[in-house]
């Protein structure tokens, strides 16, 4: 029986750690090349804190050696979805920090054990190395955008897409727009307002208000609100993170009937500034589902490098259990188009803990 000790022994070659108590997680952290802000402690606490999630690492390096790799999850316990693992939950991306694939299988043992024997529904994995999805059946695609900040402004500006992003920009310099950045509760409530709007827009519940203060709270300096302004009332925000040399634009949101000065545009152009002026080399513009023709374009217009993303599930989703969620969505979308926000605030609050 596997006990929930910092450290213990599963086969005699894998072993579990809880990255949160040992300190030789954070300490890889820092050192490991390939790691982003979802390894990062901050991130984890913010999951366990918001909804309860158990961080968990498997990893070859016995107890009391300096870690070198590692595969890192959340245990999800959800009498309506399930139980599972998954790495990680509501992160765009999350490596396995191994140095072969075969390493990876060996870590995957005590899940699959788990799964065997049925006391999880299933294993999830989103690597950002398309090598780990090799061989794998009908794995998950997605895009993830990076665009590249070593460029100088000048030609990083020059790259933009000229009518729907540089125009745009100039158009809110016009406009006199203002921005807004930093993590206090007044610039969280502008956030919070602008994404019920925007995902009563989708015909998506929003996320519970909770989850962004536990980011915010969880990751301190790390996290991050920009509100770009007309006239003193909040038209567009965005949410960003960060990690070593790495900024990630993790959430946006904006008010529909402002589009037309370029909000979004300018608290883009705005990160990227920003990014660039504070030494960071890359901004991740986040995952986009393959068939949103709109979201995709509007990321490859900034000049950012298209790459897939490919999640690992096992046992795979079958087609039916994938045309059936489709079904089910297709459903809310439509109960959620009818749902004054208050009821899709609620609905969030009671739906999101099970989504992870």
């Amino acid at each position: 029986m596997v006990s929930k000790d910092d450290s213990i022994e599963i086969n005699r070659e894998v072993y579990e750690l809880n990255p949160v108590l040992d300190v030789r997680w954070s300490e890889m952290i820092k050192r490991h090349p390939r790691t982003s802000v979802f390894h990062s402690i901050g991130w984890l606490n913010a999951l366990k804190n918001a909804y309860g999630y158990e961080p968990i690492v498997y990893t070859t390096i016995p107890p009391g050696e300096a870690l070198t790799s590692g595969l890192v999850f959340c245990r999800v316990k959800s009498w309506l979805t399930g139980r599972r693992l998954v790495s990680l939950p509501f992160s765009d991306h999350c490596e396995p920090l191994v140095d072969e694939t075969s390493e990876m299988h060996s870590l995957l043992v005590p899940a699959q054990e788990e799964l065997r024997a049925g006391s999880i529904k299933y294993i999830d994995i989103r690597p950002l190395s398309l090598q780990f999805s090799e061989g794998v059946d009908n794995p998950e695609s997605y895009f993830i955008h990076l665009l590249d900040l070593r460029p100088t402004l000048d030609e990083l500006y020059k790259k933009l897409h000229g009518d729907s992003i540089r125009r745009k920009i100039q158009r809110a310099e016009r406009e006199h727009l203002t921005l807004e950045a930093g993590s206090s509760e007044a610039l969280l409530k502008d956030f919070y307002a602008l994404h019920v709007l925007t995902r009563q827009r989708q015909q998506l519940p929003p996320h519970p208000l909770s989850w962004f203060r536990q980011v915010l709270l969880s990751l301190g300096d790390d996290a991050r609100i920009r509100v770009a302004k007309k006239d003193g009332r909040a038209i567009a925000s965005i949410l960003s993170l960060a990690h070593k040399q790495k900024m990630v634009y993790k959430y946006g949101c904006s008010d529909a009937h402002s589009h037309n000065l370029g909000g979004m545009q300018f608290l883009f152009w705005n990160l990227i500034y920003t990014a660039k002026e504070q030494g960071f080399k890359e901004l991740d513009f986040g995952r986009s589902e393959c068939d949103n023709a709109g979201l995709v374009t509007f990321k490859d217009r900034w000049g950012s490098q298209r790459l897939e993303l490919r999640y690992l599930r096992f046992p795979p989703r079958s087609a039916a259990s994938r045309n059936g969620s489709s079904v089910m969505i297709n459903i809310g979308k439509k109960v959620f188009a009818r749902c004054p926000r208050r009821v899709l605030r609620l609905t969030g609050n009671l739906l999101y803990p099970h989504a992870g």
